[in-house]
C-alpha cells in the first residue's frame, strides 16, 4: 500500500484529479442549467457522446480545430434542442424523449463510424486533431502547484471559465432570471409574462452546449480518436455531480471535484493485482453511495421542516 499512498499524495495525481474532472464538469454544469429550469436533462450521455464523435469526423476531413469545435458545439445543441421540442412542442416525457435520444446516440454513432472509417469500434485510422496543452509560464517553474496546474489541456482550463459563465448566466442576466424563475414556479412566472416553454428551450440547448465541450474534451483532448460508448457513463455521473451540488455553480465544482478525485483513485488501483471488475465499479458505486447520503440529509431535512411546520400550526 505504500506505493500507492505515495502516488495518492504526489503532485501527479492532483494533475490526474483535473483531467478526469473536466469532461464531468461540463456535463454537470450543463445539467443543472436544465434542471434549474425544471427540466432535467439526462440526456447527457447522448450529447457528449454525439459531439465527441462530430469533433474528431470534422477535425479529420477538414484539418480544422476551430471547425471541429464550431461542430461538436453545434451538435451538442441540436441534442438539446431536439429534447426540447419532443417534450415541450410534442408533449413527450422528458425521461423517456432523453433515453430515446441517448440510444439514438450510440446507434448513429457507430453507424456513421463504420461510414467514415470502415470501423465499428474506434477512428484510430483517421488522423483528427487535439486541442492543445498549456503550460502556464512562472506557474508552472512552481514546485508541486506547477505540476497540478499547469500542464493541462486548454479544455481544463475552459471548464473552469465554465463556471463562472455559469455563475453569470445564472445569476447576472436577464436569461438566468427567467430560467430560475420558471423552475421555482412555472405558473407564476407564465403570469408575469414570461413565456415559460420558451425559457425552457433555451435552458435544454444551454445544457447541450455545455455537455457538447464535454465531449469534445474526452475524443480530442483526453484522448486523440472516437471510440464506440467512449463516455462510459459520465453523462450520468455527471447528473449525479449536479445533484449533489445542488445546481449551483460552487457545489457543481466541488462535486466534479469529488467524482474526478474517485474516478482518478481508480484508475491508480489499476496497477495494483486487483479484479478490474472491482475497479471498474468504484466510480458507481461511489456515485450510488454519495446519492444515497444525499437523499438521507434532504430526507432528514424535509422531515424537520415539516415538523416544524406542524408545531408552528399547533402553537397558531
Amino acid at each position: 500500500m505504500n506505493p500507492l499512498l505515495q502516488s495518492i499524495l504526489s503532485a501527479e495525481f492532483g494533475f490526474a484529479i483535473f483531467r478526469v474532472m473536466t469532461p464531468l464538469l461540463f456535463a454537470a454544469i450543463g445539467v443543472s442549467i436544465s434542471n434549474l429550469a425544471g427540466t432535467i436533462n439526462i440526456s447527457m450521455e447522448g450529447t457528449m457522446l454525439v459531439s465527441a464523435f462530430v469533433g474528431v469526423i470534422v477535425s479529420a476531413f477538414t484539418g480544422s480545430l476551430l471547425l471541429a469545435l464550431l461542430a461538436g458545439v453545434a451538435a451538442g445543441v441540436a441534442m438539446g434542442a431536439a429534447l426540447s421540442y419532443f417534450h415541450l412542442r410534442l408533449k413527450a416525457d422528458i425521461i423517456l424523449a432523453a433515453i430515446a435520444l441517448n440510444l439514438f446516440a450510440t446507434g448513429i454513432t457507430v453507424f456513421l463510424l463504420f461510414i467514415a472509417s470502415g470501423d465499428k469500434g474506434s477512428s484510430s485510422s483517421l488522423k483528427s486533431l487535439l486541442f492543445p496543452e498549456v503550460h502556464i509560464p512562472l506557474i508552472r517553474s512552481i514546485p508541486v502547484l506547477g505540476t497540478i496546474i499547469s500542464g493541462h489541456n486548454i479544455m481544463t482550463y475552459a471548464a473552469f471559465l465554465a463556471i463562472v459563465l455559469f455563475y453569470t448566466i445564472t445569476f447576472k442576466t436577464p436569461l438566468g432570471l427567467r430560467i430560475r424563475a420558471v423552475g421555482q414556479n412555472p405558473d407564476a412566472a407564465d403570469s408575469v409574462g414570461i413565456n415559460v416553454n420558451r425559457t425552457r428551450m433555451w435552458a435544454l440547448m444551454l445544457s447541450g452546449f455545455f455537455g457538447a465541450f464535454g465531449g469534445l474534451y474526452l475524443s480530442m483532448g483526453y484522448v486523440s480518436w472516437f471510440a464506440r460508448d467512449m463516455t462510459a457513463g459520465r453523462g450520468w455521473i455527471a447528473i449525479a455531480a449536479a445533484t449533489l451540488g445542488g445546481y449551483m455553480p460552487l457545489g457543481t465544482f466541488l462535486a466534479s471535484l469529488l467524482f474526478g478525485a474517485v474516478n482518478a483513485l481508480a484508475i491508480y488501483l489499476a496497477s495494483l493485482q486487483i479484479p478490474s471488475e472491482l475497479i471498474t465499479m468504484i466510480p458507481y458505486a461511489a456515485t450510488v453511495i454519495a446519492l444515497t447520503i444525499y437523499s438521507a440529509q434532504a430526507l432528514k431535512k424535509r422531515t424537520r421542516r415539516v415538523g416544524e411546520a406542524k408545531r408552528v400550526g399547533k402553537i397558531t
